[in-house]
């Protein structure tokens, strides 16, 4: 009965964050795959799945409040795009082995960056 209790939790906790900007998506994904169990393929497919509305709702709240730089967007989505079925592509072409270390290296990189960063004055 308790089963879906710590899902339940971590989705909680995680949508809270990623509210907050903290990088929810990034702990969501490190808690199926390490807490839950869950098969890192699926667990970033069920980011993704996650993260679409999440994003969909912060651009339509930013747009609204006019913090949205239109030449930025004109340039930056294609390339993300781009960039995004190209690392699509190559996560099916590779060992998800190999992906694990990489992706771990990245989270403590930018943890630590995080960690160094002077606070700025608002």
């Amino acid at each position: 009965m308790t089963v879906w209790l710590l899902p339940l939790a971590v989705g909680f906790a995680t949508g809270i964050l990623s509210a907050w900007g903290v990088g929810g998506g990034t702990l969501l994904l490190l808690c199926m795959t390490l807490l839950l169990g869950v098969d890192q393929r699926t667990a970033q497919t069920i980011n993704l799945l996650y993260f679409l509305p999440t994003a969909g709702m912060g651009l339509l709240s930013h747009g609204k409040s006019g913090l949205l730089e239109k030449p930025v967007l004109r340039s930056a989505v294609p390339a993300g795009l781009t960039a995004a079925a190209l690392a699509a592509w190559l996560s099916f072409s590779v060992d998800t082995e190999l992906l694990r270390r990489p992706f771990g290296v990245y989270l403590l990189a930018a943890g630590i960056y995080i960690l160094l960063q002077k606070p700025t004055k608002p």
